[in-house]
């Protein structure tokens, strides 16, 4: 397909993908014999080994939260590759806490592969997630010798912190739902806003800041950023009702037999008795989760979530005007978001 053909987020990821994917493998490399696998493993989480840690690719992800930082820094006027270590260290960062999710949740598969532990053991994966979580912050101290101001990287250092701070607090609250027979929606998005939408919101706050937006229009991205965050999310969780497990790569049994309270269930919740019993039982079976999804179509819950994914992105959207998101990667934006809405994986 020529360049003419191709969206502006087309473009620009051919663009991004490949130097973000050797940024990052730069750094996921010794030569010490002894910390080979070491590193394997992270790269094969990362997608760029098998189970074997030959070297592979494998599909883990559209580098999504990277991807919004570099557009942010390109939209505001400044070139994308001044933002590159900034959204190496978001890309790391999400994916310790992926890592450490999967061993929370006993969630065997992610995309389709074995997750870390289920490969190597949880110590292992545990110290895989510490160890991203460390070269996310090493990343960060190459910002200075590509012209980004000393108090601009401290800032940046301080956003991504306290998107990691806010996003274990939301894991916590998630955990802590599955205890608990009644969650209201606004728990829920309370939870949802820490656990997800706190990193999607620094990526596009951070992309801003190194671009050198002035502050109304950092905050603007900061809140496009959010409400993007809130729509992948709740849309995440509908895939994770009825997806197609061939094209999500996740059982969707999952979520329903761990009784997560999503906000398609925490709105069926409100409004069945039958399912509210249901839950409150043991372990489903699998004709219990079955009628648990019946339950739910039958309440309306599917569509109720798909029309907050719509009001979210609706808001994403109205913030990223007002940002004033200039050019290719101001149109590159928008198809994110727009895709988002739609998506099946």
């Amino acid at each position: 397909m020529a360049n003419s053909q191709m969206t502006a987020l087309e473009k620009l990821s051919k663009t991004y993908v490949p130097a973000l994917e050797a940024e990052m493998q730069a750094r996921l490399s010794d030569s010490n014999p002894a910390l080979q696998p070491y590193y394997g493993m992270l790269r094969y989480h990362m997608g760029w080994a098998d189970e074997r840690l030959a070297a592979a690719h494998t599909d883990t992800g559209k580098r999504i939260r990277p991807i919004l930082c570099l557009l942010a820094a390109e939209a505001t006027g400044a070139g994308w590759q001044r933002a590159l270590p900034a959204a190496v260290a978001i890309e790391f960062s999400h994916n310790f806490s992926l890592i450490h999710d999967d061993i929370q949740d006993s969630s065997p598969l992610r995309r389709g592969r074995p997750t870390l532990w289920k490969l190597w053991g949880v110590a292992q994966a545990l110290n895989a997630g510490d160890a991203l979580f460390t070269l996310a912050h090493l990343a960060l101290t190459k910002l200075p010798a590509l012209g980004v101001g000393a108090e601009t990287a401290l800032e940046v250092l301080r956003i991504l912190d306290q998107a990691c701070l806010v996003l274990t607090q939301g894991q916590y609250l998630d955990l802590s739902f599955e205890a608990r027979q009644q969650v209201s929606v606004n728990e829920y998005l309370a939870m949802i806003g820490a656990k997800t939408a706190a990193l999607a919101s620094a990526s596009a706050e951070i992309g801003a800041l190194i671009g050198g937006a002035p502050a109304e229009r950092v905050a603007h991205y900061r809140a496009f950023g959010r409400n993007l965050g809130l729509a992948f999310q709740v849309q995440d969780d509908i895939l994770g009702i009825w997806g197609d497990e061939v094209t999500t790569g996740k059982s969707v049994a999952t979520d329903i037999q761990t009784r997560k309270k999503t906000l398609a269930v925490v709105y069926g919740l409100e409004r069945s008795e039958e399912l509210r019993a249901l839950y409150a039982a043991g372990e489903p079976a699998p004709a219990d989760i079955n009628r648990a999804v019946q339950l739910l179509d039958a309440v309306g819950a599917r569509a109720y979530a798909e029309e907050q994914v719509r009001a979210y992105s609706h808001a994403a959207v109205h913030h990223l005007e007002a940002a004033e998101a200039q050019g290719e990667a101001g149109a590159a934006l928008r198809e994110l978001t727009v895709q988002l809405v739609g998506r099946v994986r």
